[in-house]
């Protein structure tokens, strides 16, 4: 059976697949890490429309002499999706009472909403919190859209941006547990706040950054695996902070904050900001 995707040729080996519904299955979860969705499929030179998939899964590879696949960038979905996610926040403001009390149970059955809340499980919160009970401002939820939209489509631009605040952020974190022994406690929590939110993003834009192909190449794959490695060593030092913060251990605050967190994290960002480069 041929393979193709894009109207490319794939060159692969089946092992134990023996219905086009488990070959599938394979295929999608290896085009989901690659960045991408199934969005049509054709058998034999055939389209099969959504309502004869099912169908067409049991069908046994033996009787298929060829295997077509399209696929749909997830960028590209994320990105219409957070388009219609601010027209969706521009609806909901220019309805009255009644109209926003009914918006989010109708809100939540949509593609965009389903979209959001598998792929950006923190922003879905942002939107409830939104679209089901007002405790967010509809103007903070399309700031927070917007600025997921830029790291979308311009996630190179948006990484390079975050250098300075990253700096201050770090200045901030030697001074923690200065802060929390002389009961400067607000300010120790925005540092903590601020230190998380300036983290989360990193994290999100390196996704972005991996999905939409910055990492192709043999070299690149080395150093993606490379800064794999540090996201994975950086995380477990967050966790080691944060369960610090939770007790208010200050000397443990001091020493994971000044000489593990901000230097792996400013690490971690100069070797992504270095990829991206060249």
């Amino acid at each position: 059976m041929e393979i193709k995707i894009n109207n490319h040729v794939l060159d692969v080996s089946l092992e134990n697949e023996k219905t086009v519904g488990e070959v599938i299955a394979a295929l999608e979860h290896w085009l989901y890490s690659s960045g991408h969705v199934l969005s049509a499929l054709s058998i034999d030179g055939q389209n099969v429309p959504a309502s004869e998939i099912e169908k067409i899964f049991v069908k046994e590879i033996v009787s298929v002499k060829s295997l077509d696949l399209l696929t749909t960038p997830l960028a590209e979905i994320a990105s219409s999706s957070l388009i219609n996610l601010l027209d969706d926040i521009k609806e909901y403001e220019s309805l009255d009472f009644d109209g926003k009390n009914n918006f989010f149970e109708k809100w939540k059955v949509g593609v965009v909403s389903q979209f959001i809340s598998q792929e950006m499980a923190d922003l879905y919160k942002f939107c409830v919190n939104t679209f089901s009970n007002a405790d967010l401002s509809p103007q903070i939820l399309r700031t927070i859209a917007e600025e997921r939209l830029s790291e979308v489509k311009e996630p190179q631009k948006e990484f390079t941006a975050i250098e300075p605040v990253l700096n201050d952020i770090c200045e901030k974190l030697v001074d923690l547990p200065l802060d929390i022994q002389t009961g400067k406690d607000k300010k120790a929590a925005q540092t903590i706040q601020l230190f998380s939110a300036v983290t989360e993003k990193i994290f999100r834009i390196f996704y972005q950054l991996e999905i939409q192909g910055f990492f192709s190449g043999e070299q690149r794959e080395k150093n993606k695996e490379q800064l794999v490695q540090q996201i994975t060593e950086f995380t477990d030092i967050l966790k080691e902070l944060l369960d610090a913060y939770e007790k208010n251990d200050s000397v443990l605050i001091g020493d994971l904050a000044e000489y593990e967190a901000s230097v792996r994290i400013k690490k971690l960002y100069a070797s992504i900001l270095e990829n991206c480069r060249s």
